[in-house]
């Protein structure tokens, strides 16, 4: 009995193990099953659903981008200039004039016009004066008058102190133009220091020039102007339509909503043709509060742009300064300063800087500026130089407050073109509202100009010109501005 039931029982037991392998290999296909199709929806929903690295994400929000697609845009660039009265190079390169393109943009305009500013002056009311090289900005003042009453005027700009002229901007506004000032004291505790136009949704103008008439007569500047670009010009109007909103609510929104998020950025630059050359561009903004998803924070713009250098890094900025500028009590702010050191150091990258020497100069500038050029060792391969670059002015031009200084701010290496509107201090990074163009065209074989080539002729005119005068470590600067 006991032989017959454990006969019985192995024979039960081997049925239910064939029941289990049975079971056991149902299951392992239909898991495989699963498995496989669960790959294959992740991989459509991969393929249709492309995103954005945190690491691309400017803001805390968790916003998901499309990816950026190529623009086939005829667009057109042209670097421009304002050259001071009575400022002679012995050079070749030369540019367009800011005015010029400013009227330009003015003569295209059929729909909109988008303009972001520190402040207005292009009358000479404020000086007393009846300076006669101010009818360049009489000129445009006119001309954009005139444009209000015909279409859509916008300008978004920081909020006047009571001691500045504001004759310009009411004149404008009594002509048309929608105006909203941005309380940035209060937002950041810094400034609206942007200097940009957006036009038609297609044209732009981004550079150092304020809206002010000694910005096209008594001030050297520098900007680039793109046009039938609507790519680029969507995406500059993003910023403006960010100072627009905060011009009204007076409040930084955390995070930003979706419709100011940006595809474009240091990693996913905007791939299109400028003056039919290929080109990866795209817009930086500080500060960062006010960057949205996407959106490259200046600071970081810059860094990564000497990051990317492997020969030459030149920079011309009117001023140059390791600390927050305006800050109490004072905080030393070295971000900039140590990359430039780094770079030079750890890859023997070469590094220019030209820096503006005028009457408004803060003598704490110098120590900084002979520390730097200090780190010149040609037996070591340490190359940092520093030059200052003076305006000469007449008597007569002497009288004109806040002129004849060089006020680029720009920075061009063997790779990337940088055009941007802040000074380079910590405050302009941290709290003070500006922006930027980069442009990497050097993957281009075509035979005309890139932007990089054409910046770097202007730094190397400045540079060698007879306005620019070497900083070393000796350097007696107490009275040279």
């Amino acid at each position: 009995m006991d032989i017959t039931y454990n006969k019985l029982v192995d024979v039960e037991w081997r049925r239910q193990d064939d029941r289990k392998a049975q079971l056991y290999s149902r299951c392992v296909v239909a898991l495989a099953t699963v498995a496989t199709v669960l790959l294959a929806a992740m991989a459509v929903y991969n393929l249709l659903t492309p995103r954005v690295s945190s690491s691309h994400t400017a803001s805390s929000s968790s916003i998901r981008l499309p990816q950026a697609e190529s623009c086939y845009d005829p667009c057109e660039i042209v670097l421009v200039e304002s050259i001071p009265e009575g400022l002679e190079f012995n050079s070749s390169t030369t540019h367009p004039s800011i005015f010029q393109a400013w009227l330009n943009l003015v003569s295209e305009a059929r729909s909109s016009v988008d303009i972001a500013s520190f402040y207005w002056t292009l009358t000479n009311k404020d000086t007393g004066t009846h300076e006669p090289t101010a009818n360049q900005g009489e000129t445009i003042l006119k001309k954009l008058a005139e444009l209000s009453g015909k279409l859509s005027v916008r300008i978004a700009v920081n909020r006047p102190q009571e001691s500045q002229p504001q004759d310009d901007l009411k004149l404008l506004n009594d002509s048309g133009a929608d105006i909203r000032t941005v309380n940035m004291r209060d937002l950041t505790s810094g400034v609206l220091h942007t200097k940009f136009w957006v036009v038609d949704k297609k044209h732009i103008y981004i550079g150092s020039a304020n809206m002010d008439w000694r910005s096209l007569t008594q001030v050297k500047e520098l900007g680039v102007v793109v046009y039938n670009c609507s790519c680029l010009a969507a995406d500059l109007g993003k910023i403006f339509e960010a100072y627009w909103f905060l011009g009204e609510s007076q409040k930084i929104p955390s995070p930003w909503p979706s419709s100011f998020s940006t595809l474009y950025n240091k990693d996913t630059p905007l791939q299109l043709p400028l003056n039919n050359t290929p080109s990866n561009v795209y817009l930086s903004s500080s500060p960062p509060s006010f960057c949205a998803a996407g959106r490259t924070p200046d600071i970081q713009s810059i860094l990564s742009v000497m990051e990317d250098a492997q020969s030459f890094i030149y920079i011309a900025v009117m001023n140059y300064l390791p600390t927050m500028e305006f800050s109490h009590p004072k905080r030393y702010w070295a971000d900039i300063d140590t990359q430039l050191r780094r770079v030079a150091y750890e890859r023997r990258v070469k590094v220019r800087l030209l820096i503006s020497c005028w009457a408004s100069t803060q003598p704490v500038m110098f120590p900084f500026l002979k520390s730097l050029a200090s780190v010149y060792d040609p037996m070591n391969k340490l190359d940092i130089q520093v030059r200052l670059f003076v305006v000469p002015a007449n008597p007569k031009q002497k009288e004109i407050p806040f002129a004849r200084v060089n006020h680029n701010k720009y920075m061009v290496t063997d790779k990337i073109a940088y055009i941007g509107t802040s000074n380079w201090s910590g405050d302009y990074f941290v709290h003070t509202a500006g922006s930027a163009l980069v442009v990497n065209q050097t993957a281009s074989r075509s035979p005309d100009p890139t932007v990089q080539s054409q910046l770097k002729a202007v730094f190397e005119r400045d540079w060698s010109s007879d306005y620019s005068t070497p900083v070393t470590q000796n350097s007696n600067l107490k009275d040279f501005c």
